[in-house]
């Protein structure tokens, strides 16, 4: 799935991306590690992976978007 990164906290390597329909998501520091990122900056386009489904959705990876 892609998103948007929306925050993000280099101390806590947490924050949140939005989904292509505005819903803001959190991602929390396992999600962010998990992808292999250095660093986020709001707007960049992502990929996510999650698992739930509406209160319960959370996101297990967060990797930029490349084509």
């Amino acid at each position: 799935m892609q998103a948007t990164a929306y925050t993000y906290d280099a101390e806590t390597r947490s924050g949140s991306v939005l989904l292509d329909d505005g819903t803001p998501v959190p991602f929390d520091a396992p999600a962010f590690d998990a992808g292999g990122l250095r660093l986020l900056r709001p707007g960049q386009r992502v990929r996510i992976e999650t698992e739930g489904k509406g209160e319960s959705l959370h996101i297990t990876l967060v990797t930029l978007q490349t084509l």
